[in-house]
């Protein structure tokens, strides 16, 4: 594979493997893409491509403009809302989407994640944000281009930051989550279906379950992200 790429290529193809093999998507329904700021470009998957059929060559170059810079496929459905949120998000590296089952579930629901516990706190101190389902002059618009374009005005509705929380729900959609590189993307994408599964267990078992304690949530985040953090080697 001789190409400029090549490194991008495969670190996307590996990220893409990667939601496979988590069980984060269904058939061909997800994507990861990878970003390169220097060129400004990206590297996606492949639209429609089975995972156990997909090669790092087969994985299509795009720029910022949602141009095709390299592959001969089409590029992944949702390639304009990747390409919107590199453009509007400079400190990102990498964007996943999936079809997880409990992520979706809270997504159909219309309902941010509340934070019940310690493993939700030990990577975020607020809710999961679920965007409101996008107005329909919207969906009869750009629809992926305003699917970046609704991200965007849920975080800044929620007073939220891209850069501490990683992910989001699209109402009646499903989740994407973003960080510095894909690889990180994709553990923020388990994560999120991990938390929305246990969420869903606690509402189960009790309805009423209340918020975790605003001390154990800044005990837990800032013990792995605090300036004083001592969580792993």
């Amino acid at each position: 594979m001789s190409s400029l790429y090549k490194d991008l290529k495969q670190e996307c193809y590996e990220a893409n493997m990667q939601l496979n093999a988590l069980n984060l998507v269904v058939y061909t329904f997800g994507n990861v893409s990878a970003v390169d700021r220097e060129k400004g470009v990206f590297a996606i998957k492949p639209s429609g491509v089975p995972y156990e059929d997909l090669k790092p060559e087969d994985i299509v170059i795009v720029d910022f403009d949602n141009t095709i810079i390299e592959g001969t496929m089409r590029p992944s459905s949702d390639t304009k809302t990747h390409a919107y949120l590199y453009k509007n998000w400079p400190n990102i590296g990498g964007v996943a989407h999936t079809h997880a089952t409990y992520s979706v579930a809270w997504a159909q629901s219309q309902r941010d994640i509340p934070i019940f516990g310690t493993t939700h706190a030990d990577h975020l101190t607020s809710d999961i944000p679920c965007a409101p389902p996008m107005a329909d002059a919207l969906i009869e618009g750009n629809y992926e281009h305003n699917t970046g374009i609704q991200i965007l005005d849920c975080f800044k509705e929620k007073k939220l930051s891209y850069e501490e929380v990683e992910m989001i729900l699209i109402g009646n959609h499903g989740p994407f989550a973003w960080g510095k590189n894909a690889a990180k993307a994709v553990y923020n994408s388990k994560v999120l279906e991990v938390v929305a599964e246990m969420a869903y267990l606690t509402l189960q078992i009790n309805p009423n379950a209340p918020r975790l304690k605003d001390s154990l949530i800044k005990k837990h985040y800032e013990r792995k992200h605090g300036k004083d953090s001592y969580y792993g080697q």
